[in-house]
């Protein structure tokens, strides 16, 4: 389909709640493929939100699974609409970036293993465990779509903020 421009803190629709999806229909099925595009084209992202690409509507989507990170433990390509987390355990830090904070890294605490719960793309309910790092980059997304950015759940921006290398 397209790959979007992705917003760029500060730009207030980051911070928009987004609204649930009342039904799959092709518009929805749209979406999702310009999500999976506009990821795979920035070339390092495992995730993007609608958010992000100035769509209101409550889904994302995750691939983990060409990280090293990531490439161990993993669903593969998730399109998660109207994703919610059922539950949480653990917990674990880990250094987060985003395309949205292209300038910055951080170090921001998360559950380590969540269950969460989504319609897929073909409008089917699906609900999985995911942990580690799919956990830490499903749960990124997901803050997305509650108005949230990483920089919001970073503890302290002295300490746990950092300037990316160029």
């Amino acid at each position: 389909m397209a790959v979007r421009e992705i917003l760029l803190y500060p730009d207030p629709r980051l911070k928009a709640v987004a609204e649930p999806v009342a039904a799959a229909d092709p518009s929805v099925d749209a979406l999702v493929q310009d999500l999976i595009d506009t990821m795979v084209a920035a070339g390092h992202s495992v995730g993007v939100a609608a958010t992000q690409i100035g769509d209101g509507r409550r889904v994302v989507v995750v691939d983990v699974s060409h990280s090293k990170l990531g490439r161990e433990c993993n669903h593969g390509l998730l399109a998660m609409i109207n994703p919610e987390v059922l539950e949480g355990e653990g917990q674990q830090s880990m250094r987060e970036g985003c395309m949205s904070v292209p300038d910055y890294t951080g170090n921001v605490t998360r559950a380590e293993s969540i269950v969460v719960q989504f319609l897929d793309r073909d409008g089917q309910e699906r609900v999985i465990r995911a942990s580690g790092f799919e956990a830490v980059a499903i749960q990124h997304e997901i803050d997305h779509l509650d108005g949230y950015l990483f920089l919001d759940r970073v503890s302290s921006l002295k300490t746990d903020l950092f300037r990316r290398k160029r």
